[in-house]
């Protein structure tokens, strides 16, 4: 599970900004060993931070996804079809690309006893989405588990991929706040490149290292869209199937695996709160959250996430506010058509002088 323990202003400003009903929940904070050329931290203001993103730059860079009512990619928009407003003022675009910004990609895998017997499937899933980058795009690996494990720095060979994808091993425990905390603040993206997240988990965390919050924060302040391939929907069907047929048992059958009922309703119950964070969690940073019914839909899964990745459009802007103060900066992004899906992230934090 994740924490039970936050701040008053994250929790309220988290449920106000990405509609979620439930509180964030926190644990005793343990900090992930920091990296060897970590920044030193920094003063923080109480802001929603969905909207933390840390522009030192003249100019801010939005990747955005557009779909239509159907779901499907927009992919023929042009600069003038596009709206960003900061702080409620109308920007004027500088440029806008369609994927002509190469992506940083970290592929993370939960191998803990929840999905380790259906490595194979990630496996394939995970070439298979290697194979639709582009030359300029480059692609990491980490496994979590009872431990967080960079299998694979970055690079553009497949080659190397593959090596690193023969070396996860299953392991128990779920140190998935870890993991997002390493691919977010350590696997940092190029300055010229968009950051991106893949995760397969069911994001059910084991409590032993940081908080979901700080998993947030990292992802947020380092700009990086994490897509969550969750097997929630896969684990729910599973002991939905086995808590039936032990209901539907006799009486003498029921009592006999009471704590087998009770841990599978408990589960249930760990899955719905797990998927509320997960799709908080790629809601505020710009990702997007896919349910899979089997795992032998993850290649085709993986699959729409490099499609997306590819037709999403890079928005350059000046802002008209130029006063270096550190203040947030709220940005709101349109297209002319209102019945346009628009995914971007909702904000930055001015750089200081």
């Amino acid at each position: 599970m994740w924490p039970t323990q936050t701040s008053a202003w994250f929790r309220a400003s988290v449920l106000a900004c990405v509609t979620i009903s439930s509180a964030l929940a926190a644990a005793a904070q343990s900090q992930v060993p920091p990296a060897p050329k970590a920044s030193p931290p920094q003063d923080e203001q109480e802001i929603d931070p969905n909207d933390v993103i840390s522009v030192s730059t003249t100019e801010v860079l939005l990747p955005v996804t557009v779909r239509d009512r159907s779901g499907r990619l927009v992919t023929d928009l042009t600069r003038k079809d596009f709206r960003v407003f900061e702080n409620g003022i109308e920007q004027t675009l500088s440029e806008l690309s369609l994927r002509q910004v190469p992506v940083d990609v970290v592929l993370m895998i939960d191998a803990s006893s929840s999905a380790a017997t259906n490595l194979d499937d990630f496996r394939i899933a995970a070439e298979g989405f290697a194979a639709h980058l582009d030359a300029e795009d480059r692609i990491s690996l980490i496994q979590f588990d009872d431990r967080v494990a960079l299998l694979q720095d970055w690079t553009r060979s497949q080659v190397q991929l593959h090596r690193a994808l023969k070396r996860i091993a299953p392991g128990m425990f779920t140190r998935f706040h870890d993991a997002v905390l390493l691919a977010s603040r350590d696997q940092l993206a190029r300055p010229t490149a968009r950051h991106a997240v893949i995760v397969l988990t069911d994001g059910i965390d084991s409590g032993r290292g940081s908080t979901f919050d700080a998993a947030l924060r990292a992802a947020l302040k380092s700009q990086t869209a994490i897509y969550v391939v969750s097997n929630t929907q896969i684990e729910r069907s599973a002991k939905q199937e086995e808590l039936l047929l032990l209901m539907s048992a006799t009486e003498s059958v029921r009592r006999f695996n009471q704590i087998r009922i009770d841990d599978l309703r408990l589960g249930l119950t760990a899955l719905d709160a797990s998927e509320q964070n997960l799709g908080q969690l790629t809601a505020a940073t710009g990702g997007r959250l896919y349910k899979p019914a089997s795992f032998r839909d993850l290649e085709k899964v993986y699959a729409e996430v490099a499609d997306e990745l590819r037709h999403q459009y890079a928005i350059y802007y000046a802002p008209l506010d130029t006063k270096k103060d550190g203040q947030f900066r709220r940005v709101r992004v349109e297209t002319t058509i209102p019945t346009h899906q628009v995914t971007a992230r909702i904000g930055y934090f001015a750089g200081k002088r």
